[in-house]
């Protein structure tokens, strides 16, 4: 945040309007019994122009993606958005459901938010985790992401080398034909043939912050310079309104679909993801983080006189800007059309489904990364 006052004051009061939107907008997504949060806030608009928010469903992992943004808060303010819990004191809540929890993904999030945290717990949620990884089954590229990140934090802790090893070679060895892109898993089986060779936004963000991370905790060139490729791909993908694009073809480093951009991405996953890479040594690109929040204010597909990503007093931000298209149509066409021949575009389905819709939808693991994107980082 210092360094962005000094580079650009008006992103700076955007970045610092966002914060002050997290802390405020997080508490209305706790459950009541302040153990958890959400799935999800959606917006319906009246016909006067007020708002409904409608909550749906909860979420473990939601849940400790907020407990790592809270936590770099000062006490007393994470109590306030926590329902009165510090966040090592909600980390613990959420490391009681472990036993019960099957998802490696939930399971690593818990962990990681265990050793930042400091939970005394920690070896317990990391237990828990290799339980749960304990095969040589291809996992989605996001989980063992999630696996690798929640070891690097621990590892100043506990003794997690074999395990870091083998969760750090596991990323590395998933990127093919020399590509510096991730696709959607780590190996063949968990997706259906003609989607293999696409990996989203997060695929990208993930692994390049987990393995800068994997280096910074313990010295690890190739995986800094992984993290520095990942990362300067898609940053020269980038659209121009600084939009972060949301599938890729991994194997040949391009935009397979562009839309939807979301909003997260925007102000929150690739902030975290680049910043933690230029503060573990690798390749500062401010620039691109810059690009990339100015969008929520200045959204090219909406057009200046356009809906307003951004609502202070509902304490939200809207999901995302998509197509509108059927079931995803557009998305689908491209993944096949893509894997059967490379590059091909289709101007025509674009054409009819141009980008121009709002999904008036906002999660709380959106706040989370925010509050960790631009409070946190790696220890200095």
């Amino acid at each position: 945040m210092r360094a962005l006052a000094g580079t650009d004051p008006a992103l700076h009061g955007l970045a610092a309007r966002l914060l002050d939107l997290a802390e405020t907008g997080l508490p209305s997504m706790l459950l009541p019994a302040g153990d958890g949060f959400v799935f999800t806030r959606v917006g319906t608009a009246a016909g006067d122009g007020s708002w409904s928010l409608e909550q749906r469903g909860t979420s473990l992992r939601y849940a400790a993606i907020t407990a790592l943004g809270v936590r770099q808060l000062p006490l007393d303010r994470q109590r306030a958005v926590l329902g009165g819990h510090s966040a090592e004191e909600f980390t613990g809540l959420l490391i009681q459901r472990l036993p019960a929890v099957t998802n490696l993904g939930d399971a690593a999030l818990v962990a990681w938010a265990a050793a930042e945290t400091g939970h005394l717990k920690l070896s317990d949620a990391l237990d828990r985790v290799a339980a749960l990884d304990a095969d040589d089954r291809p996992r989605y590229t996001v989980e063992a992401a999630w696996v690798l990140s929640a070891l690097a934090a621990a590892r100043p802790t506990l003794d997690v080398e074999k395990r870091l090893a083998a969760a750090r070679d596991r990323l590395l060895r998933a990127r093919t034909d020399g590509s510096p892109l991730f696709p959607h898993a780590t190996g063949p089986g968990l997706n259906p043939w003609y989607r293999s060779h696409i990996g989203c936004f997060a695929d990208q963000t993930y692994p390049l912050q987990a393995l800068a991370r994997a280096h910074a905790s313990g010295d690890d060139p190739e995986a800094l310079a992984a993290a520095d490729a990942c990362a300067a791909r898609i940053c020269a993908l980038q659209g121009e309104g600084g939009q972060w694009w949301w599938h890729y073809d991994a194997p040949r480093g391009e935009v397979v679909e562009g839309y939807p951009v979301y909003s997260v991405h925007q102000h929150a996953m690739a902030p975290t993801a680049l910043l933690d890479l230029a503060e573990a040594g690798g390749t500062d690109h401010g620039a691109a983080v810059r690009r990339g929040l100015r969008w929520m204010t200045e959204v090219p597909e909406l057009g200046p006189d356009g809906e307003t990503l951004i609502l202070d007093e509902l304490g939200v931000t809207w999901r995302k800007v998509y197509r509108g298209d059927p079931k995803k149509a557009v998305r689908a066409a491209r993944g096949l059309s893509t894997r059967v021949a490379p590059g091909l575009r289709l101007r025509p389905l674009e054409r009819v489904f141009r980008p121009a819709s709002v999904d008036r939808e906002c999660r709380p693991y959106e706040f989370g990364w925010m509050l960790y994107a631009w409070l946190g980082g790696l220890p200095a």
